[in-house]
């Protein structure tokens, strides 16, 4: 699970977002939508802690890996100045992904900035193309747009300034994305920030659709030894009615109804 990966390209997209493909062919081959992998950044020899991402995009045929990322502190800048050649250890892939969508599923996307990442393999390998509903602070923070709408999601837009598409939050966009549409046939799967995923499972639980939200934390093992990535997830058997879970090992990925919301 733990390896070599050369790096093949690692460009620009918009706006501090950068796109990184590494030879990673075992990876690749294995990876489902909703997983991550964490990255040890060769020239950070005095930083042991590896960097959680969320696997992007894979292509079992020819082997490679792809990884969206925002450029936000040391590790981010470090990983941006490697260049075609380079080399990282990659342990993964890690944690547990989206139940893929059949034939008959509705699939609904809803992303907040670059949630669209997590959420782009579940998209292309889905057979039914649906809608993706995309929130961001502002249109600088929208990605990955054309590469949903070239494997055929309809594209949805929210953003909080209105600078494009409906100006207010991803969630106020769910209920046309229903519209027309068999409730029992549509999922909803949702990432970006915690705080509108929790805004996004009441509303699906609310409305009775089937969905699942990536509740990715701050990671610092990856593999569950360190119990720092936790959120809390419905227990009956507790006293307080919930538990922590480790999002790395046993989510990211929650279906809305295991999640507590309290």
């Amino acid at each position: 699970m733990d390896f070599d990966c050369e790096i093949l390209k690692n460009e620009c997209l918009k706006s501090g977002y950068k796109r990184v493909i590494f030879n990673a062919p075992e990876i690749a081959k294995a990876a489902r939508g909703g997983q991550f992998v964490h990255v040890q950044i060769e020239t950070m020899k005095d930083r042991i802690l590896r960097r959680p991402f969320s696997i992007s995009n894979t292509d079992p045929a020819t082997g490679e890996l792809t990884v969206v990322y925002k450029v936000v502190g040391h590790g981010t800048e470090e990983l941006a100045r490697l260049r075609p050649g380079d080399h990282c250890r990659i342990l993964g892939p890690l944690g547990n992904a989206y139940t893929a969508p059949d034939q008959d599923t509705f699939p609904i996307l809803a992303a907040g900035g670059y949630g669209t990442a997590a959420l782009y393999l579940v998209a292309k390998n889905a057979p039914r193309k649906g809608i993706l509903l995309l929130g961001a602070r502002t249109a600088d923070d929208l990605i990955l747009v054309e590469e949903f709408e070239k494997i055929g999601f309809e594209v949805r837009i929210a953003t909080n300034d209105g600078s494009a598409g409906q100006k207010g939050f991803v969630t106020e966009l769910l209920d046309g994305a229903l519209a027309g549409q068999d409730p029992e046939k549509c999922t909803v799967y949702g990432c970006g920030p915690t705080p509108m995923l929790l805004a996004l499972g009441k509303l699906t639980l609310e409305k009775k659709i089937n969905a699942e939200l990536s509740l990715d934390q701050h990671m610092c093992c990856g593999v569950g030894a360190c119990f720092a990535c936790v959120v809390k997830v419905k227990d009956e058997t507790s006293p307080d009615g919930w538990r922590y879970s480790r999002s790395c090992k046993e989510g990211p990925v929650y279906n809305a109804t295991e999640v507590y919301y309290g």
